[in-house]
């Protein structure tokens, strides 16, 4: 019986195309995270149950939970945020006083969670989280906002940063909070049958809506704001949002989230908060939290609508062709020559197949260039390099063949 070839409701491959341009994607992201003084952090796929549970509200459902066969109950991670609440426990203040405080990290891993897959969203996708642990004071939330304007900018998009305070909203039951969240999405009829179904009447759900749409922004957000403006960012990437409520429980204080400037009622590109009392579900002891994720797919994807993302289709820049037999060693001096000078290079392994399949390959690949050593070129010391996209060919040195490859 031939096995079906296929992957699980979700899940997905990364063929090269598509794994080069998310590996172009994070080296910008880490970039920035550096440039601010972020460290790496990464922590395992599976986490015991107990970590992850009663610590994300109605999104728990999500949570990918099972039993290992020495009885272990474990848990696929929903996000990065609660495994590394466990990592401060564990090695943070009140643990092995491991870690320094503050601790400023960014983590790129994937997590999971069991929901309707649909247009970038899937049950296995890969979070870029930034966080500062130990610190309460509104500049580490302005540091936030400036390190998410700073990657989104890093990565060619025009964005807004919607923010909104959970103090403002505090006194409103969770499960209220998650139809207002879809203002935006959803419309105002759409808010007020949510609230009502999930039990006030039509004046309570029209009453709590114009509550919230009213709100201003607390003195703890303006104060953020003057911060975030006086590190020289532009006043209009930030927007107050009252209806912005982000549906984690572990919120309390600034949220945020990210959209395009030019669609603001899209899927969020990114989202995050301060999450002061998480830590002390651990430890006992809260510890002051801020931080946010990227949606790397959704990310991406933007990018790749806009035309702003620059990835090829490899990372090869030259195909050495074999032009006989005869010719093969000469073609292996030349690729050892090529990659020693650093110039990403596929050698051709198979000496039989005629050139015409070779560049074809190369064309098919999106090599951009191939360089052909022939009878004549080697007498002379020569090599023809020729140039793919623009279908024109040169004949060359390889110091000259190098110098442009390099240039």
């Amino acid at each position: 019986m031939n096995i079906k070839a296929s992957t699980p409701k979700g899940f997905r491959d990364y063929l090269p195309a598509d794994a080069i341009a998310r590996q172009v994607v994070l080296e910008k992201i880490q970039k920035v995270f550096q440039k601010f003084g972020f460290d790496p952090l990464e922590t395992p796929t599976l986490e015991f149950e107990e970590t992850l549970t009663g610590k994300y509200g109605e999104e728990e459902k999500l949570i990918y939970k099972f039993e290992t066969p020495g009885g272990d109950k474990v848990a696929l991670k929903y996000d990065q945020t609660v495994p590394l609440a466990r990592v401060i426990a564990q090695y943070g203040p009140r643990g092995a006083q491991t870690l320094p405080i503050p601790f400023k990290r960014y983590q790129i891993q994937d997590a999971y969670r069991g929901e309707n897959p649909q247009k970038g969203r899937y049950r296995q996708f890969l979070q870029c989280d930034g966080d500062i642990i130990g610190i309460s004071s509104p500049l580490a939330d302005a540091e936030i906002l400036a390190l998410t304007y700073e990657i989104y900018s890093e990565l060619g998009l025009d964005v807004v940063i919607k923010i909104n305070d959970r103090a403002l909203i505090a006194d409103v039951e969770p499960k209220f909070l998650a139809a207002i969240d879809k203002l935006g999405k959803i419309g105002e009829v759409g808010v007020l049958e949510e609230l009502q179904q999930k039990g006030l009447s039509s004046n309570e759900a029209s009453e709590l809506l114009s509550k919230v749409k009213i709100l201003k922004p607390t003195q703890k957000l303006d104060q953020i704001i003057t911060f975030y403006k006086g590190m020289g960012y532009p006043e209009g990437s930030l927007q107050f949002d009252p209806a912005l409520i982000r549906g984690l429980d572990y919120y309390t204080g600034l949220i945020l989230e990210v959209v395009l400037k030019s669609d603001p009622n899209s899927s969020s590109l990114a989202g995050g908060g301060r999450w002061d009392s998480l830590i002390g579900k651990f430890t006992g002891m809260d510890l002051a939290a801020i931080g946010f994720a990227i949606g790397v797919d959704r990310t991406i994807e933007a990018m790749e609508s806009l035309g702003v993302l620059d990835a090829g289709k490899t990372s090869s820049k030259v195909l050495v062709t074999i032009f006989s037999e005869q010719l093969q060693n000469k073609s292996l001096e030349i690729s050892s020559r090529l990659r020693s000078n650093k110039i990403p290079t596929e050698l051709w392994l198979d000496p039989e197949a005629k050139l015409e399949k070779q560049l074809k390959y190369a064309d098919q690949k999106g090599i951009p260039y191939a360089l052909i050593i022939g009878p004549d070129e080697a007498e002379k010391d020569m090599v023809n390099l020729k140039n793919l996209t623009t279908k024109t060919q040169e004949t060359l040195t390889l110091d000259e063949v190098i110098q442009k490859l390099t240039s």
